[in-house]
């Protein structure tokens, strides 16, 4: 399948690319999508981050050459990547288990991780509900910030945020401004261009901004998805809608945001929809 075979491309890129920085928006390229879109499908269909997988593919090559003997503890660091042999040593140790200089010990025992093939996988899953709907480009108003390229160093910065917002009575604030479609409490993540991407906690409006931000969602084609309960079953649905949905869907991710929009902002028991910016997937 094209789009599988997109992401095993993305892979090799990966592959052929371990001795030097890995370019994420070329991963996006190849894969047809943005830098976050490829983090966010790598990490649901791998089951870890995607620098995660990088760093134990360098860490797996890297023993190999310390088995060789040929170069130096120093050399291997460089030709990782890493500027330091401090920082080497953490990386190693931490995927190995022991220390780079007693990998040539006799009887050393190390780990060897392999490169990762994605294969379409059918499984009698429950069904998923979603609708597809256009809809006109709508202003929002709320709190941003920014967000980190590496998909993961984002996981603790969007939870506080929001239980910041909740504590400090932003959310409360923003709920006064709300009066234009989509109505509910918005998180949005807006990561699919080269600039740097924000997280913004937010809700349409056509009020004056006050204290807040402003941004435009554009026009754009959605797959959206309902859902009900907790944080935990959002991100579980999100995870269907990339590895199960997507594939066989005709669609690929398009270039608006992505919106979470919280009905009923129950943190235990919410009611929400995911919605994905999705457009038609052009036929080879």
């Amino acid at each position: 399948m094209e789009w599988i075979e997109r992401l095993n491309q993305a892979v090799r890129y990966i592959e052929e690319h371990l001795t030097e920085k890995i370019n994420y928006e070329q991963l996006g390229k190849i894969a047809c999508c943005s830098p976050y879109h490829f983090q966010r499908m790598f990490v649901y269909m791998a089951g870890l981050p995607l620098s995660e997988y990088i760093r134990r593919r360098r860490m797996s090559l890297a023993a190999v050459d310390l088995l060789d003997g040929e170069e130096t503890v120093t050399d291997i660091a460089l030709k990782y990547g890493y500027s330091s042999p401090t920082a080497f040593n953490r990386a190693f140790q931490t995927v190995h288990g022991l220390a780079p200089s007693r990998t040539r010990k006799e009887g050393a025992a190390i780990k060897s991780f392999p490169p990762i093939t994605f294969k379409i996988t059918i499984k009698g899953a429950e069904e998923l509900n979603y609708r597809i709907e256009n809809h006109e480009s709508f202003r929002i108003v709320g709190i941003a910030q920014p967000l980190y390229q590496e998909l993961e160093k984002n996981f603790s910065i969007v939870p506080k945020m929001w239980q910041d917002a909740s504590v400090n009575g932003t959310v409360q604030k923003l709920a006064g401004y709300m009066d234009a479609q989509p109505m509910g409490l918005l998180g949005v993540s807006d990561c699919n261009t080269e600039a740097q991407g924000k997280y913004m906690i937010a809700v349409a409006s056509t009020h004056p901004k006050g204290e807040f931000e402003e941004f435009i969602i554009p026009a754009a084609t959605w797959a959206i998805f309902p859902g009900a309960g907790s944080n935990l079953s959002i991100q579980e649905l999100e995870k269907r809608i990339v590895t199960e949905w997507l594939p066989t869907s005709g669609y690929e991710y398009g270039s608006a945001p992505d919106l979470e929009v919280y009905l009923n902002p129950d943190p235990q028991n919410a009611k929400y929809e995911v919605w994905i910016p999705v457009v038609k997937r052009q036929q080879p």
